[in-house]
């Protein structure tokens, strides 16, 4: 299997949905299509189902994608230290969350200007590290969301924004002005994996323990929404689709985006990076 492929096959079942797989991607979607189907040929069984409704996962594909994850995983952090040997002037970003935030566009167009001749990598990442891979070596900045355990990092503060809750356009919620965290106490919520960081956890739960399904990525959690009727959080000011709504929370502290690197570290590109990144997001 080539990593290109596994990486195809992790868009595809992340997403559950070809075609904005292959936005993600950056690629069309036969091509895409084409890739997954030899894959399963080269598999000898079926990873995915398709049908009018989106993509569902099969056993065998469930069990690819944890594997293909930690070998795409595992041939970063070869990356990170080839390059970290041969000296290259390089720098991985992690992102996590929605790349179309005006922000994050203004920092990539400042930054490449600042940095012609940098080779810069972005690493996107699910909902289940909000450190993009900065523990695990894989990145050496991060543009995410707080809080989340920061010891032994730094992070700047760039942007706070208001948070709601994410319903289905036909719940009898969903056309308040505004809801309290108490009115959603009966609701199931969607849950990030065990091993997801208790902090981090707990925001998104607004502060108590929650029963839901668990989910990774933001598709997951809209397609939780939209198919079990499940509630959760999510950032005020992002496009969702019709049939779901988001109700602001009177009585939820905001969400701080904030960039993060290891304490200690005297990267300079990294402190041109927060620097071009607090001057990004305050204008």
């Amino acid at each position: 299997m080539e990593l290109r492929t596994l990486r195809y096959f992790v868009a595809v079942a992340e997403e559950l949905h070809f075609g904005r797989a292959a936005t993600r991607l950056h690629m069309s979607q036969p091509p895409l299509s084409r890739a997954i189907k030899q894959l399963e040929a080269d598999v000898g069984a079926l990873l995915l189902v398709r049908s009018p409704a989106g993509v569902t996962l099969t056993a065998v594909g469930t069990v690819l994608l944890d594997e293909a994850r930690a070998l795409l995983d595992h041939a970063d952090r070869v990356r990170v230290r080839v390059s970290a040997a041969a000296g290259v002037a390089t720098i991985t970003i992690g992102i996590l969350g929605d790349g179309t935030d005006p922000g994050v566009a203004r920092l990539a167009a400042d930054f490449s200007r600042h940095h012609p001749g940098i080779d810069i990598r972005v690493r996107d990442t699910d909902l289940t590290d909000p450190t993009c891979g900065l523990r695990a070596g894989l990145v050496d900045v991060a543009l995410t969301r707080a809080p989340f355990d920061v010891t032994a990092l730094t992070a700047r503060a760039l942007r706070t924004d208001p948070v709601g809750v994410v319903l289905r356009a036909d719940d009898p919620l969903a056309d308040r002005d505004g809801l309290l965290l108490a009115e959603l106490n009966d609701r199931r919520w969607f849950q990030f994996p065990q091993d997801t960081d208790p902090i981090w956890q707990s925001y998104w739960n607004g502060g108590r323990p929650r029963e839901g399904p668990v989910v990774r990525t933001v598709q997951e959690c809209l397609q939780a929404v939209l198919w079990n009727g499940t509630a959760g959080l999510a950032p005020l000011g992002h496009d969702l689709p019709a049939e779901l709504a988001v109700v602001p929370l009177t009585d939820m502290p905001p969400s701080r985006v904030v960039a993060v690197w290891n304490e200690g570290d005297t990267n300079p590109l990294i402190r041109s990076f927060i620097e071009i990144a607090s001057s990004a997001y305050h204008r």
